[in-house]
């Protein structure tokens, strides 16, 4: 089915089109957080912002729906079993998310679509996420440690040879995103073959994070998610036909008692998949342009390696890939004096809760030795924790390391472009320089 149709239309207008009027009408009247959706310029730099909604009090309300920047109101949030997703579409009436459901296209499911683990509920979220966890326990990771190594050892090699007697290149495109998409398209059982293809859709679907799309965003993210969805049905259909010992392997020998459907094995595969670079490959390039604009931390960072983990939680502190997620109250609920009737949304602001003085002292200050860094929610918490955050902190602690052992005079050369997503904040083109080189 062409994803210019009328049923596209109507899940569009359901998912994005009558939100997007409403936050459009929010935003030209200078409502806060309907600007903090629509707003460029706060797509570029929301912190002023997320104090403004704090002087506020710890939950804003613009009449709409409820936003909070409170540490401790969105870790309560996201970890009461009151909070949910809803099944996706949590913010519509009932009898509209019912017609979203119906009218979607299934081979054209998102990220937030059910059954992607992230729009699902318990039961259904405990039973998809037991399956996939077994690929991120603390021994699995730690084993993942040599492998990481020598992803990054390999693509910086490359990078040496190919760049010759050149100092320039994107960092994003040479090197952030190679390593984690390399990394997770071991563990799915993705050929090399595969990868930059599927670097391009995941950019190009990951808007649809994005809350209030044009119809114009939806149908391009529409065209990547199919093509995404009929590239991983042919992955599995292989897999199936030779299983290795990746985790889509596995999730196909399931007994029948824990076998998953066809689209929810595509979907989870895909969440993994996704999930599995988009926010890693933001969380290195944020961190280069924060140590660039900081070059004495970088430098002890340089003397003292060990510091490079702790570098990581500041950057997730500081820059969190992920800015804000939504929750549904399943229930009637009170949080911070506030009552929450059941269908009600609030969107808690991670990158807002993690600069929350109550919780950490000069919170606009970027500090790699700060020693409560780790306290951020920036892979979420409760039920809905990111399965994959070890394994991203892994991945760019070495990643970091490896990148300024090999150019340790690496510095940013021209101006960066920031992503246009609101959901995810990263970077889209980072040009760097490692500086005069003699190549031997």
């Amino acid at each position: 089915m062409s994803p210019d149709t009328p049923r596209s239309f109507v899940a569009w207008m359901l998912s994005h089109g009558i939100q997007r009027k409403l936050i459009q009408r929010g935003a030209r009247r200078g409502e806060l957080i309907s600007r903090l959706v629509m707003d460029p310029s706060l797509r570029e730099n929301p912190f002023p912002a997320y104090e403004e909604l704090r002087s506020r009090g710890p939950i804003g309300d613009n009449g709409l729906i409820r936003a909070s920047v409170d540490h401790a109101v969105c870790n309560e949030v996201l970890r009461s079993d009151a909070f949910g997703t809803a099944g996706g579409q949590g913010e519509l009436p009932a009898p509209l998310r019912w017609l979203h459901h119906r009218v979607v296209d299934p081979d054209t499911l998102g990220p937030v679509d059910p059954p992607s683990m992230l729009a699902v509920d318990p039961p259904l979220h405990t039973r998809y996420r037991k399956q996939v966890a077994r690929a991120f326990t603390a021994r699995k990771v730690g084993r993942m440690g040599d492998r990481v190594e020598s992803v990054a050892a390999d693509l910086l090699d490359r990078l040496t040879r190919e760049l010759g007697t050149d100092t320039d290149f994107d960092l994003v495109d040479r090197y952030a995103s190679l390593l984690p998409v390399t990394v997770i398209a071991d563990l799915l059982g993705v050929p090399e073959s595969d990868h930059g293809r599927l670097l391009e859709l995941g950019n190009e679907a990951a808007v649809t994070l994005d809350p209030g799309l044009s119809w114009q965003q939806f149908k391009r993210a529409e065209v990547a998610l199919r093509e995404m969805h009929c590239w991983m049905q042919a992955h599995v259909d292989r897999l199936e036909a030779n299983p290795g010992d990746d985790l889509i392997s596995q999730l196909t020998l399931l007994g029948d008692d824990d076998r998953l459907t066809p689209i929810e094995l595509r979907q989870v595969g895909l969440l993994v998949l996704g999930a599995g670079f988009e926010t890693t490959v933001n969380l290195i390039a944020n961190a280069v342009a924060m140590l660039d604009a900081h070059p004495e931390q970088l430098a002890w960072l340089q003397d003292n390696p060990d510091g490079w983990p702790n570098a990581v939680d500041e950057v997730l502190r500081h820059q969190s890939p992920v800015q804000v997620t939504l929750r549904i109250a399943l229930r009637d609920v009170e949080v911070a004096d506030t009552k929450f009737d059941k269908g009600a949304g609030i969107l808690c602001y991670l990158g807002g809760a993690n600069r929350d003085p109550a919780v950490f002292d000069d919170p606009s200050v970027f500090d790699v030795t700060r020693t409560n860094a780790d306290q951020h929610v920036a892979f979420s918490a409760g039920v809905h924790y990111c399965l994959g955050a070890s394994l991203a902190r892994l991945e760019a602690a070495v990643a970091l390391r490896a990148l300024y052992e090999t150019f340790p005079d690496l510095g940013i050369s021209g101006a960066p472009q920031r992503r246009e997503t609101r959901v995810l904040r990263g970077f889209e083109h980072l040009p760097v320089t490692t500086g005069a080189r003699v190549v031997v």
